[in-house]
């Protein structure tokens, strides 16, 4: 779906009328293509002074040779005028909120040298279960990350990845994380906190196709953020099975074809799901690494106005049916290497919306489901995640009405909705064999959203 605002403010008179008024300029986000650059310009690196972890980033972004990655990392601000492409800063080795003063203060004289769709990145520990002071400096340094990021403008984003106190900075995990928060994958990733809590993981042969060798089930893949779910797990090498039910076989069909996967009409509401799903996928391709649950719906009222059938309904898709699934990939012996399961979420699920009571209870319920599972995979190497979508720009929001769609667009920092790539791109980071110390989590992709934020 176009936004021809975004567009219109862009160029000529409407951009210069735009700045007159002091309206939101949006500018066009920096999505990834192959073969592009990591990041737009060099990687300044900041921390305290004759810090181990600083010095160990450096050399983890050092080590980052792919064959399309070729980074500029310095240690100094230079007064030449250098235009950033990223700014890392390490915090992960303070100890009181004294700390937090200097890197800030230089990361601030460096925020508007940031590129066009710049990086910012903290490296962070976890506040909880730590002294008094450590907790406050810590978590000081969260709330000076949300709130830059509502700061920046040019589609320029900031987020942080909280790394366990056991786990190294340059632990594959946090490598992973890096990677995907540095690169145009995370384009709508904003003010998010990635929280890597093991070293657990593996690397790929290839990083610009991590999923080589993978089996991944992807539902509601008939269209919408499914579909391009299902196009970029192939795009990252992985053999997909398309599922959505029989109604969606004709678009499914061809989802299916474009990936040279293969197509499951089913209904996911049934009891059996689960079985027909691993049978399918072991039968057809030899097993199963990753299923993602996307299909869901939406059927909304105000709660003085909802009957069973509403409430019901959305709450057996997008939720009822996820964990009769789960039960059936947790009892299967076909799904015990290293698996990755990820569901969709949404901030509907973590700060309420109006007239949907029965949805925000669904996602509500998928981010509790996804922290009280990661346990029973963890032994298994295997991860569960969750990814809460903002406003995506799909058939379902250009349903919404236009003023309140505008508004909707605009509420978040990076000032205009998400494409269904952004999530897309995301749920192909957490499947990644390399970022299996991130499990039980929820990661937003909604652009900052103030709902939820």
């Amino acid at each position: 779906m176009s936004d021809n605002y975004t567009q219109f403010v862009n160029k000529g008179l409407g951009k210069a009328l735009a700045h007159k008024l002091g309206l939101p300029q949006p500018v066009p986000l920096r999505r990834y293509t192959p073969e592009q650059p990591l990041v737009t310009g060099p990687i300044l690196v900041l921390g305290l002074p004759d810090s181990s972890d600083t010095q160990r980033v450096c050399d983890q972004l050092l080590a980052l040779t792919d064959t399309h990655t070729d980074v500029d990392v310095r240690r100094h601000s230079e007064s030449d005028g250098t235009s950033w492409g990223a700014i890392i800063v390490v915090l992960s080795d303070i100890h009181s909120v004294g700390d937090l003063s200097a890197p800030l203060r230089e990361l601030g004289a460096h925020v508007r040298s940031l590129n066009p769709s710049g990086r910012i990145v903290f490296i962070t520990r976890p506040h909880a279960d730590n002294t008094p002071e450590l907790s406050a400096a810590r978590n000081g340094a969260h709330g000076a990350l949300r709130s830059l990021a509502k700061e920046l403008r040019r589609g320029a984003t900031a987020n942080a990845i909280a790394v366990a106190d056991e786990v190294d900075v340059d632990a594959l995990p946090v490598t992973s994380a890096l990677r995907f928060l540095l690169s145009a994958r995370s384009a709508f990733v904003d003010g998010q906190i990635i929280d890597v809590s093991s070293a657990t993981g593996t690397e790929p042969a290839r990083w610009d196709s991590p999923l080589a060798g993978k089996v991944a089930v992807v539902t509601g893949a008939a269209q919408g953020i499914g579909a391009a779910i299902a196009r970029t797990l192939a795009r990252d090498g992985a053999t997909v099975v398309a599922v959505d039910v029989p109604a969606a076989g004709e678009n499914l069909a061809r989802v299916a074809n474009d990936i040279e996967g293969t197509a499951l009409q089913l209904d996911i509401t049934t009891l059996d799901a689960g079985k027909t799903i691993l049978e399918h996928a072991v039968t057809r391709h030899g097993g199963l690494d990753i299923v993602v649950h996307n299909a869901g719906i939406t059927r909304d009222k105000l709660l003085a106005n909802m009957d069973e059938a509403r409430w019901d309904s959305v709450l057996a898709v997008n939720l009822e049916s996820q964990l009769r699934i789960n039960d059936a990939l947790l009892a299967s012996d076909s799904f015990t290497e290293s698996p990755r399961i990820i569901s969709l979420a949404s901030t509907s699920g973590i700060a309420g919306n109006r007239g949907q009571t029965n949805y925000g209870a669904s996602k509500a319920g998928v981010i509790a489901m996804v922290a009280a599972t990661a346990p029973l995979l963890a032994p298994r190497g295997g991860t569960i995640n969750a990814v809460a979508p903002g406003f995506i720009e799909t058939a379902m929001t250009a349903k919404i009405p236009f003023a309140t769609r505008e508004v909707a667009r605009r509420l978040n920092s990076l000032q205009q909705g998400g494409q269904p790539i952004d999530v897309a791109e995301t749920i192909a980071f957490l499947a990644s064999p390399a970022s299996g110390g991130i499990n039980g989590r929820t990661l937003r992709v909604c652009g900052q959203n103030v709902v939820g934020a």
